[in-house]
C-alpha cells in the first residue's frame, strides 16, 4: 500500500468531513427561533394569578412562531422552587420563568435568598400588571381613605387587616400603606389571599388589599366597601374609585405584575423577539379585553425597562420590609 496516497486520501477525507459538519452547523445556526418547544415555567399552582396570565399569553406566542409554549406548574418555598429550577437550565431560549412581583421582596425576606433576581435571570417583558384593591368590612364607619385613616389614628391598634401571608404583594402593600399613613394597625396574614374575606364580611378583621378580581362580587353586593385602588390610575373596573395617591398619598403605588424571565445568559436575540412578540400580543384588542377580565393590564416595556422595574421593586419592597420587621418563616 502507498502509504503517501493513503494519507492524501486520508487528509481529503477529513477535509470534506469537516466542510460537511460546518454546514449542517450552519444550517443549524441558521434554523429560526424557536425550533422546539419552549417551557414556561409557572412558580405557583394551577389556578393562581400568575398561572391564569401563563395560559393567556402562551397560546398566542405559539400560533406566531409554530412551536408549542407550553406551562409547567412548579409550586412550593413561595416560589423559589420554580425559579430555582429556571436557575439551572440552560440559556437556550427555550426554559422561561413567569415571575410574580413577589420574588423581587423576596429577596430581602429571608437573610440568603436561593438566588439574585438581577445577577441570575434576564429579563424578557412584563405580560401584565394587577393592581389592588383597599376594601374594609362596611360596618366601620368611614367612607374614604382619609376616613379610615382618622378612625385608625383615634383606635390605635384596634383594627386589623388581612393579607395572604408573611411578605405577600398584600402584606407589604398594607405596610407601605400603614407607615406613609402613620397608623397602628395589626397584621393577621393567612394561608392564602381569599381566605380572610369570609372573616372581613363576618367583621373580625377591618380591611384588606388585595387583587381587584377576589372581592369586586362582594363588593358590588354590598359585603365590602371598596376605599380606593393602589394603582397609579384608576381602573376599568372601578373608574368611580379613586387611587390611594389621589387620596392624599402622591406616588403610592403597589400590586402584582408577572414577568417573564430567561437564565442568565440567553442570546439577545432571543429576548428581544420575545419581548416583541409579547407586545404585539398583549396590546391586541382580544388579548385587552381578556386582561382587563381579570383586572390585569398589557405592558409595552422593553427589556432594559423591566431590568430597571425590577430592581426598583428590589429596592422599594426592601425598604418596606426593613420598616416593618417582616421575615419568611
Amino acid at each position: 500500500m502507498n502509504i503517501a496516497g493513503s494519507g492524501c486520501i486520508f487528509r481529503c477525507a477529513s477535509l470534506c468531513t469537516a466542510i460537511m459538519l460546518a454546514m449542517v452547523c450552519g444550517v443549524t445556526a441558521a434554523q429560526p427561533y424557536p425550533a422546539k418547544t419552549v417551557r414556561i415555567i409557572v412558580p405557583f399552582p394551577a389556578g393562581s394569578g400568575g398561572d391564569v396570565v401563563a395560559r393567556l399569553f402562551s397560546p398566542k406566542l405559539g400560533e406566531s412562531t409554530g412551536q408549542q409554549f407550553i406551562v409547567d406548574n412548579r409550586a412550593g418555598a413561595a416560589g423559589n422552587i420554580g425559579a430555582e429550577a429556571v436557575v439551572r437550565a440552560p440559556a437556550d431560549g427555550y426554559t422561561f420563568l413567569l415571575a410574580p412581583a413577589s420574588l423581587a421582596s423576596s429577596q430581602s425576606m429571608v437573610k440568603t435568598p436561593p438566588f439574585d433576581l438581577m445577577r441570575d435571570f434576564d429579563p424578557v417583558a412584563v405580560l401584565a400588571s394587577l393592581p389592588f384593591m383597599l376594601v374594609i368590612n362596611p360596618a366601620l364607619p368611614v367612607h374614604s381613605v382619609k376616613e379610615l385613616i382618622e378612625l385608625a389614628r383615634s383606635r390605635p391598634g384596634q383594627l386589623n387587616y388581612a393579607s395572604s401571608g408573611v411578605g405577600g404583594a398584600g402584606h407589604l402593600s398594607a405596610e407601605l400603606f400603614r407607615s406613609l399613613a402613620g397608623i397602628n394597625i395589626v397584621h393577621v396574614p393567612y394561608k392564602g389571599g381569599i381566605d380572610g374575606i369570609p372573616d372581613m364580611i363576618q367583621g373580625q378583621i377591618s380591611m384588606m388589599i388585595t387583587v381587584i378580581t377576589i372581592v369586586i362580587p362582594h363588593v358590588k353586593a354590598g359585603r365590602l366597601r371598596a376605599l380606593a385602588m393602589t394603582s397609579p390610575r384608576r381602573s376599568p373596573l372601578a373608574p368611580d374609585l379613586p387611587t390611594i395617591a389621589e387620596s392624599g398619598f402622591p406616588g403610592y403605588e403597589a400590586g402584582t405584575w408577572h414577568a417573564l424571565l430567561a437564565p442568565a445568559g440567553i442570546s439577545p436575540q432571543i429576548v428581544f423577539r420575545l419581548n416583541g412578540l409579547i407586545i404585539k400580543i398583549g396590546n391586541s384588542a382580544e388579548m385587552r379585553e381578556r386582561l382587563q377580565a381579570q383586572g390585569a393590564e398589557p405592558q409595552s416595556d422593553s427589556p432594559e425597562q423591566v431590568r430597571e422595574f425590577i430592581k426598583s421593586e428590589v429596592i422599594k419592597w426592601g425598604k418596606v420590609i426593613a420598616a416593618s420587621g417582616a421575615r419568611a418563616e
